[in-house]
């Protein structure tokens, strides 16, 4: 097992903590990199969904993850995302300009969505989430003029300084960029006091309170950078089906994207890459699945089954998800023979000064 001999606060505040997070972490940069020349273009396909939802992934992370807040409407955040990027694009501004309208319209409608849900908790916060994932799908399936409708609105390519990103490799690039840049950036929020704020408030509000956290304001700022994140990945969305329409930001896509954090791994932000990739790979195992199936065996709502189902037991038998039990299996190996299995309980050592109302 490693253990980290510290004598300087340079190596406290370092993102790669050893030099094993280097050689890993840079590997797997480099095998991302080369992607597309060992990755057919279905796989490459698949690898574009896995980088916008990791993108929306760390947002939702940010908001139930770490914050505690449960949405369960973050496809309207995605659906004003794209349709921001789909009429700046239209209107001829550039992509660089475009993406940073749709993470900031789409954060200024999480403050709307963030400032009457400051009153609410557990499941109304949800049931109001849920009210304003219908109230946005209504709104862009009727105000036809502006968003098109149920016709839809097409979407040409990435247009980044005169060069147009039309293969499938140029554009996994900028999303891979993307990607690692929204980690980056949401690794050192959560090194902040900001961050430790929000998980201040997951664990107990009213604790939180008492050590001076200002609850309105850091719960209205997670929704906010929650749902501008997710805006960046509604752009990104946009460009790669390069058509969109409502039917695509239903309810039924606001709980696929819940599904990332619970899946992954709630308060990692391994857990929003690992819970993306799951939800991307999974239909096509299904689909795999449904070939060695006799002829007319394969029930139509299988996938609809198996997602259930698994995401149950996940919720039963490993709560802390993918990257949770990868973090049990590596401890296992690194302290075996002495590994003890309620070390990974949570331990809940402050005050649980809810009980009191």
């Amino acid at each position: 097992m490693r253990f980290l001999f510290k004598t300087a606060y340079e190596q406290d505040i370092r993102l790669a903590k050893h030099g094993g997070h280097l050689f890993w972490y840079g590997s797997l940069m480099l095998i991302l990199l080369a992607a597309p020349w060992w990755a057919g273009e279905y796989v490459l396909s698949q690898l574009h969904f896995i980088c916008i939802y990791s993108i929306v992934g760390f947002g939702l992370m940010l908001l139930t993850g770490f914050t505690g807040q449960i949405s369960l409407g973050h496809a309207a955040f995605l659906a004003v995302g794209a349709y921001t990027e789909a009429l700046m694009q239209a209107a001829g501004v550039p992509f660089v300009v475009s993406i940073v309208c749709a993470a900031l319209f789409a954060g200024a409608v999480g403050v709307i969505v963030g400032l009457p849900a400051l009153r609410l908790k557990g499941i109304y916060l949800a049931i109001a989430t849920i009210a304003f994932n219908v109230i946005v799908e209504e709104i862009i399936t009727r105000w036809h003029d502006l968003t098109g409708g149920n016709e839809g609105r097409h979407v040409k390519p990435v247009d980044l300084f005169g060069w147009k990103l039309e293969s499938d490799a140029e554009f996994y690039y900028l999303c891979l960029a993307l990607t690692v840049i929204c980690c980056i950036a949401c690794a050192n929020l959560l090194r902040s006091p900001t961050g430790r704020a929000f998980v201040a408030i997951r664990d107990s509000e009213i604790s939180a309170s008492c050590m001076g956290v200002n609850l309105a304001w850091y719960k209205t700022l997670s929704f906010t950078l929650s749902a501008a994140l997710t805006g960046i990945g509604g752009a990104l969305y946009a460009h790669k089906l390069a058509f969109i329409s409502p039917e695509q930001f239903t309810l039924l896509a606001s709980i696929e994207l819940i599904t990332i954090v619970i899946i992954g791994g709630i308060g990692f932000l391994h857990g929003a890459v690992l819970g993306s990739a799951f939800v991307i790979v999974l239909p096509q195992l299904i689909s795999i699945a449904k070939d060695w199936l006799p002829s007319g065996t394969a029930p139509s709502g299988l996938q609809a089954v198996v997602f259930g189902v698994i995401l149950v037991l996940f919720i039963i038998f490993e709560p802390l998800g993918l990257y949770g039990r990868w973090l049990k299996l590596r401890t296992y190996f690194e302290l075996f023979p002495f590994y003890r299995k309620g070390m990974f309980r949570r331990q809940k050592s402050y005050m649980k000064s809810e009980r009191l109302r």
